[in-house]
Formats: structure tokens, C-alpha cells, sequence
């Protein structure tokens, strides 16, 4: 197999992570970052919660030869949903939804014990504006008990957090950083569940703030794949890509030969 051009990010999760490739998302300002030193992949699926998660580990991250050297793991708001008729479809304990957040985490590092694995919790529920959503987009009826409410979402935002400092790996605690705001409601929340523009950039300022703390991940430090068109002579430009392939940064991340 061929060894890969550039390091990857894998970007693994429910909607929050979906819709990070959107206009303003967290994800799409990563890939923007990286762009020319590190491919950005998305492998997210909106309503999806650990349990059915774990049906797709074999598939986005199969016995490689060149595993993913980041992957960032974002489920949670669905597992928390509650047991109700609207939300039983979704909801995983919190025991299970820890056991299932370790097997992704093994699964992952059973690849590569090198690959950066960063677990980020579900954001808080801005519980009316959900409520609201959820009448006008759903037909729910006014007396109808809501399927998700901010502080039981809490309880999963805590497991996360305790399965990351039991695995040993980073985290990102999005229930505790959004609420330092006063007005994180409007802010950071569009729809009392999903991010705004305001959001998905905490969400990105709290990544390459993981990233910025690993020496080699920095995109200040990372090679790009191939030479600046500043650097390439127009009358001899094969002395600039034959610079580039001697640079012995590329080997850490698998750069073609």
C-alpha cells in the first residue's frame, strides 16, 4: 500500500460534527488551516449515538498500514437523550455510553498508539430554544416532556471526561467552556442543541489549542506537501521539489517517497 501524502484528521461524531463542514463550522476552519499540510476528513453521521457508532469502526478505521495520525471523537447529545417517546430511539445509559466511548477509543489505538485521539463532550442544551425547535419542526405538542435537557446532557459531559483521563487521552469539555458565557444560549446555540457560527468557533479555538500543545501537530510547524510556487525556478524547477523530498521533517507523517 502506498503511504499517504499528508498526515490525516478524521473528524468522528453525530451532527455537531456533521455540520462542522458547513459555512462557519469548526471542522471547515480546520481543514483551512491545514489546507496543503494535513487532510481533513469527515466521517460524521447526524441522530447517531455510540451504540451505532460502534457498527462503523471496522469501516472509517480499518487495519491501515498509514492509520489516521488524529482523530477527534464527538458523540454525546444523542446518547443523552431522554427515555421518552421521543427520545428512547436515541437514548444509551450512561454506564453503556462510557463503555462504548472506551471501545472507540481502544479500537482507534489499537491501529496506532501513536494516533491523537481527542474526545469532546456534548455541548450544554439550551433547554427552551430545543423545546421551541422541537414544536416548531416536529409537531410536537406544548404539554409534551422534552427528549433532551441540559442538565442530564451534565452527566454525559462528566462520563466523557472521565473516560478521557482513563484512556489517557485529550478532551474537550464543550458543556463547561460554552456556560463560561453568560449569553451562551444565543450565542453558541442555534437551536438550543446545534452550534452557531459563535460555537463551532470554540469548538475550533479548543482544538488547535490541543493541537498547539503536541509539538509535531502545530500548523506552524507541520511540512507542506509539496514546494511554496515561491520556492520552484521557473528556468530549473526540480531543484525545488528535490529540496522538498530530502526534508527530513516528512518522515514522521509517511511522506511519499
Amino acid at each position: 500500500m502506498a503511504k499517504l501524502l499528508r498526515p490525516q484528521f478524521v473528524l468522528f461524531g453525530d451532527s455537531i460534527t456533521q455540520q462542522s463542514f458547513e459555512d462557519g463550522g469548526w471542522g471547515a476552519a480546520l481543514a483551512a488551516l491545514y489546507a496543503r499540510q494535513a487532510d481533513v476528513i469527515l466521517r460524521a453521521y447526524g441522530g447517531y449515538n455510540t451504540s451505532w457508532a460502534l457498527f462503523l469502526l471496522d469501516k472509517i478505521f480499518p487495519k491501515l498500514s498509514s492509520p489516521p495520525d488524529v482523530v477527534t471523537v464527538c458523540f454525546g447529545a444523542n446518547d443523552a437523550a431522554l427515555p421518552v417517546p421521543d427520545g428512547e430511539k436515541f437514548h444509551v445509559p450512561v454506564p453503556q455510553y462510557k463503555a462504548n466511548l472506551h471501545q472507540i477509543v481502544s479500537h482507534i489505538k489499537s491501529n496506532s498508539e501513536t494516533t491523537v485521539v481527542v474526545l469532546i463532550t456534548p455541548p450544554p442544551v439550551g433547554d427552551e430554544a430545543w423545546i421551541d425547535f422541537c414544536r416548531a419542526n416536529y409537531g410536537k405538542q406544548p404539554e409534551a416532556l422534552p427528549d433532551r435537557t441540559n442538565e442530564v446532557t451534565k452527566l454525559y459531559a462528566q462520563a466523557c471526561k472521565e473516560v478521557a483521563k482513563e484512556a489517557d487521552v485529550p478532551v474537550i469539555d464543550l458543556w463547561s467552556v460554552f456556560q463560561q458565557t453568560q449569553n451562551w444560549r444565543q450565542a453558541y446555540l442555534r437551536d438550543g442543541l446545534h452550534l452557531t457560527a459563535g460555537g463551532n468557533r470554540i469548538v475550533f479555538d479548543e482544538l488547535v489549542n490541543v493541537l498547539n500543545g503536541i509539538s509535531f501537530l502545530r500548523a506552524d510547524k507541520l511540512p507542506m506537501d509539496f514546494p511554496s510556487f515561491a520556492d520552484i525556478d521557473p528556468k530549473n524547477p526540480g531543484v525545488a521539489f528535490q529540496t522538498w523530498k530530502n526534508n527530513a521533517n516528512l518522515a514522521k507523517f509517511n511522506i511519499l517517497d
